[in-house]
């Protein structure tokens, strides 16, 4: 998996967390008002019990007191009466008296037998007050709202306007556009509205889960509206806000949307509704988009109640209602709408009328911090979440997932801190979970891609390096990927050929299984050997082994340890010798003697995946890898078994060097310096290897002076203190003494010797 798959996975996650907060599906929704929910009970509005509301409920009590429900218009009538002599300021209905009183001397009348023994009880009845109109009569006296209902399904009922409501005007985009619609609707009996002040919806709209955060203020009515007309004609206002309109004796409302210039910046972010004023008022209200109030909602309170039974106690203080506004509902189950808001599970659809008009007042006359959502809150949300998402995936494809965790950490802390002091400090009420949960989404994205992707790496580092390279420096390359560059780098590196010599002869004397057995006791140890000494096996050609240091791991001083690996392959070789001796005398046979060469050299080299699309290896190329080849080669031909390249001795000048030669290797034009490698810094410190690098070193200078009477006298010496195995080099230079005693190289000779093939 490609590094910038880290970056790009997160990145489409990015976009599609983008896209669907554009969206805001119900999910997203239901996750905002989870949070928005839960900050209205950890911090509750308190209950102000001084704002001039509340419900004179049909209760148990009342019911007890004047029968079961519906009860007859005349007792509503009674209701009324009683609420104007307590000083009311306006009463508003949520019960719908849609239906003529079935309790009406006229109904009753009607539905009485067609029998001559009922016509002098009908024609009386008929006579007697109507309970509609007395309702009606009571309502002159009184200021009235009446409930009405928008409904999306025809009622199969007359279908006409409810009238009287206050008058609109609408200033920006039309705001039929951003309310609630309606085709149908049920309205009082027309009688009941000529003596109404006002008329007002009582239509609850929950949200996807039925809860209700946002009451409507503003709603449409559609069915008896056409283009033709003013979209002012098809606006309606909800019960609580006619209530204060009737209340406040204002005749109209002023609405502000999109495009008007008081809300041009709102405009920018979303279209609807900003702002909505009760003409001539103090009652000025910021809304949501479509036209809601957002519920601040102080739950159920017992205090908002007064029983209908209690009010017709004579004792009943006047003060309780006088001066307000007093909302006929019920609380009884059975008959009470029940709805549910953030902090009540069961609350009657009357409480939330009050406590709109409670909020209303306290926000408008009182300086109550209302909430809001504000216009902005939307696009501010989506750049948040694009903001930290890209500083999450570029610090966690750049830096590590700690560093991506890190600021995903600080955005859910900023978003968490930040969206709560604006609900505490101004009402605001700003979504944090969404763009902080899609931040720790984008980093566990990022972590599980960066995972994935080292999870691959080290298996790829393991496959291709377990055959190169110790276990300890495959366990350190692959919790350590960056360190392999599989794709090719120069760099200095150390190359070693070790080659067995005679290895065809040997391999004409034994059988298969014989020569199997000679191979692999050979190769095995010496790999070992080079991996303990962090060398990488390249290759393995026939008998020969290529290994290289400093690759794909930095190893300091590589050009000293592979040559302590070189010697101690020497005496590893000895050993293997006396192994097969003693397996050859066991066997009755021959042994097999093995004698190898070894070539070292330092200097820049290309290594990476070298090969096919089919089949790759890791490797080393160029110049340096020739020229240790060409070194191992030259081993024969100056009777040593290691040759060092000058840039691998200068690694390792404290161990036991000795100098070859000058020569020039084929296919090379400038000549190199080669060394040999007697042993370490231990043998070095022996003084006969001082002794005898003293007289080589005298040899060498005299021979390149073309002093040949003293490189034959420093020669002899070394013969005296060199080991046996060194006797067939001085040899060599004896020989070389001679003939160029016999035939002088000329004033112009430099010392080198030209090698006429890769053995010499």
């Amino acid at each position: 998996m490609h590094k910038a798959w880290g970056i790009a996975i997160p990145g489409l996650l990015l976009v599609g967390a983008a896209l669907l907060r554009v969206a805001d599906p119900a999910p997203i929704q239901a996750v905002r008002n989870f949070v928005f929910d839960n900050y209205q009970r950890l911090e509750p509005p308190p209950y102000n019990p001084d704002l001039p509301v509340r419900i004179a409920d049909i209760d148990e009590k009342s019911l007890a007191k004047f029968g079961q429900w519906p009860w007859s218009r005349s007792v509503l009538a009674k209701l009324v009466d009683r609420l104007r002599e307590l000083g009311a300021a306006v009463i508003a209905f949520d019960v719908l008296l849609s239906e003529p009183d079935r309790t009406g001397p006229r109904m009753i009348a009607a539905n009485l037998p067609s029998d001559p023994a009922f016509d002098a009880a009908r024609a009386q009845m008929v006579t007697l007050p109507d309970p509609d109109e007395q309702l009606a009569a009571a309502m002159s006296a009184m200021p009235t709202v009446l409930g009405f209902a928008l409904l999306g399904e025809d009622p199969q009922r007359p279908q006409s306007r409810p009238q009287p409501i206050g008058g609109f005007a609408a200033a920006g985009d039309s705001p039929i556009d951003f309310v609630p619609s309606f085709d149908y609707v049920v309205a009082a009996l027309p009688n009941l509205q000529t003596r109404a002040a006002g008329n007002g919806a009582v239509n609850a709209v929950p949200d996807q889960d039925g809860v209700i955060r946002r009451v409507p203020l503003l709603l449409s009515y559609l069915g008896d509206w056409n283009a033709e007309k003013s979209p002012a004609d098809a606006l309606m206002p909800t019960l609580g806000l006619e209530a204060i309109r009737v209340a406040l004796q204002s005749s109209s409302y002023n609405i502000r949307s999109s495009g008007a210039q008081t809300e041009r910046w709102g405009s920018l972010f979303a279209a609807g509704i900003g702002a909505l004023k009760i003409f001539n008022t103090p009652i000025m209200l910021q809304t949501d988009r479509g036209g809601e109030l957002i519920l601040r909602d102080t739950g159920h309170q017992p205090q908002r109640y007064i029983s209908i039974a209690d009010l017709f106690n004579p004792d009943f203080p006047p003060d309780a209602v006088a001066g307000r506004i007093i909302l006929i509902g019920t609380s009884v189950e059975g008959l009470k709408d029940i709805q549910t808001t953030p902090r009540a599970a069961r609350m009657p659809g009357v409480e939330v009328h009050a406590q709109t008009i409670e909020q209303i007042f306290d926000t408008s006359l009182n300086g109550t911090i209302p909430l809001q959502r504000p216009f902005w809150s939307d696009a501010a949300e989506t750049a948040y979440l694009v903001v930290f998402g890209l500083l999450v995936i570029g610090l966690a494809s750049s830096a590590g997932a700690l560093a991506g965790l890190a600021v995903a950490v600080l955005s859910v802390a900023a978003a968490g801190g930040g969206s709560w002091y604006l609900f505490h400090e101004r009402g605001w009420l700003v979504d944090p979970l969404y763009p902080a949960g899609t931040a720790l989404i984008l980093v566990m994205a990022a972590t599980t891609v960066s995972f994935l992707r080292t999870e691959r790496e080290k298996r790829l580092i393991r496959s291709t390096f377990s055959m190169y390279l110790s276990p300890e420096m495959v366990d350190q390359l692959a919790e350590r990927p960056e360190l392999a560059k599989l794709g090719g780098e120069n760099r200095e590196i150390t190359v070693m050929f070790s080659d067995i010599r005679g290895f065809t002869k040997l391999s004409e004397g034994l059988d298969p299984q014989e020569l199997t057995h000679v191979i692999n006791a050979f190769l095995t140890p010496m790999t070992k050997l080079i991996q303990q000494h962090n060398g990488t096996i390249d290759k393995y050609i026939g008998d020969c082994i290529m290994a290289f240091w400093n690759a794909p791991l930095d190893v300091p001083h590589h050009a000293r340890e592979a040559v302590r690996t070189a010697v101690e392959m020497r005496r590893t070789l000895k050993r293997l010798n006396e192994q097969f001796a003693v397996e050859a005398t066991v066997a009755g046979r021959a042994p097999v003697k093995l004698r190898a060469g070894v070539g070292l050299n330092t200097g820049i080299g290309c290594v990476g995946n070298m090969g096919s699309e089919e089949r790759l290896a890791y490797s080393a190329l160029g110049d340096t890898v020739n020229i240790a080849s060409r070194l191992e080669s030259l081993s024969p031909a100056y009777f040593v078994d290691l040759v060092l390249g000058e840039e691998t001795a200068a690694d390792a000048a404290d161990f036991a060097l000795l100098e070859l030669d000058q020569v020039k290797v084929k296919g090379k034009a400038v000549p190199i310096r080669i060394f040999t490698c007697l042993g370490t810094e231990a043998y070095a410190a022996r003084p006969e290897y001082k002794a005898l690098r003293a007289a080589h070193d005298r040899m060498l200078a005299a021979y390149r002076r073309q002093d040949w009477d003293a490189a034959e006298a420093a020669r002899d010496e070394c013969r005296v203190i060199a080991p046996e195995r060194l006797h067939p080099f001085y040899a060599l230079y004896g020989t070389r003494i001679g003939e160029f005693r016999a035939d002088p190289p000329g004033a112009d000779w430099d010392g080198v010797y030209v090698a006429k093939s890769k053995t010499g």
